[in-house]
């Protein structure tokens, strides 16, 4: 069967989505739409889709097998939603929504709605990031120690000025952590396991006319007794490759943007041998460590397949909405320690932080 996907929200990162779809030889792209339909028609004509000037005539096309929802990250929810009533399946870039509450409706949603739904997350999907989650699997770590993802990336004024939505509570639901650093915080987690207390700091050091944090930092305790940190800025000129390290009493690795940089284990099998000689021919460039527009659509391609193939064997996606939720779960966490300057347990009993900076708080 050969599936039609139709993006919602036209921006920069549906580019991305419609040349992964362009690359699957079992789907490709047949409809878009943007409330701004001039953004719609330049990317239908690019790919050959059909713009749509209203969002229930996209989702009436019986040709639209499967929406991507491409909107700005606090307007995720309503067309998610209504995608899945119309028996759509549905794919929403990261993150699922900007609170559990948002998220939570979306997975109910899809539920309700026997439609399938994945988190775009497509770091999980690299070579290095599965490599990492084998060893973890088979405890060649030992017992975990320490992880940590660092990412230290710059973006300029004109980045957060380019977008009404850019830097405000309300659509961009965060800065540095819930735009930008998700990736890290999502491999983090399915690398060391949920999270069971944070405590943490941000603030806004380098950017003007905006609401949310540039810097953050933030200090857990995984469920398994692990230690671990999160550093994420877009403060950091000229920005750098992001970075995530796992560490256990038994082994180490890290992992520069998508490649493996660190292969230490106790015990060395003969696998290892050929990771060090993956190591020694680093295919990553800069990522988005200073341009947003510097990243590869491989990933997506990859998850794209996925959902696919879970369609056709009638599975969750491996990143489905609960997944997608998780790492919402953790940045939510940290802003709330760092504005309660208390350390905050998990899981989280509601997410008040929203309303309360939206308010001014």
């Amino acid at each position: 069967m050969q599936h039609g996907f139709g993006i919602i929200g036209c921006g920069m990162i549906a580019r991305f989505h419609a040349k992964a779809v362009q690359e699957l030889p079992n789907a490709r792209l047949v409809a878009c739409y943007n409330r701004t339909p001039e953004k719609a028609e330049k990317l239908a004509a690019e790919f050959g889709a059909k713009a749509y000037r209203d969002l229930d005539s996209l989702l009436a096309d019986p040709e639209v097998t499967i929406v991507t929802i491409c909107t700005p990250s606090g307007a995720h929810l309503e067309p998610a939603v209504a995608a899945a009533q119309a028996g759509k399946h549905v794919v929403v870039e990261k993150p699922l929504e900007i609170t559990l509450a948002r998220c939570d409706q979306i997975i109910q949603a899809c539920q309700q709605a026997g439609v399938k739904l994945s988190t775009i997350f497509p770091s999980r999907f690299h070579h290095s990031s599965r490599r990492i989650k084998q060893a973890l699997d088979a405890q060649r770590f030992g017992r975990l120690t320490l992880g940590d993802a660092y990412v230290k990336w710059w973006r300029t004024q004109e980045y957060y000025d380019s977008g009404a939505w850019r830097g405000t509570w309300e659509l961009d639901g965060g800065g540095a952590l819930m735009n930008q650093a998700i990736h890290s915080v999502d491999l983090l987690t399915w690398f060391m396991g949920p999270v069971a207390e944070i405590v943490a700091y941000t603030d806004t050091l380098a950017h003007q006319r905006i609401a949310v944090e540039d810097v953050a930092v933030a200090a857990l305790r995984f469920q398994n007794g692990a230690l671990g940190t999160i550093e994420a800025t877009t403060a950091a000129w000229p920005g750098y490759l992001k970075r995530i390290e796992i560490h256990g009493s038994a082994g180490s690795a890290v992992m520069e943007e998508e490649d493996i940089v660190k292969w230490d284990f106790a015990q060395p099998r003969p696998e290892d041998e050929e990771i060090r000689r993956e190591m020694e021919q680093r295919r990553s460039g800069g990522g988005g460590a200073s341009d947003p527009a510097a990243i590869g659509y491989h990933g997506h391609l990859w998850q794209f397949q996925d959902v696919l193939e879970a369609i056709q064997q009638d599975r969750p996606p491996l990143i489905d909405g609960h997944e997608g939720r998780r790492s919402v779960e953790v940045i939510l966490g940290i802003y709330l320690a760092a504005q309660t300057r208390a350390a905050v347990q998990f899981p989280l009993r509601e997410d008040p932080v929203l309303a309360a900076r939206t308010a001014g708080a």
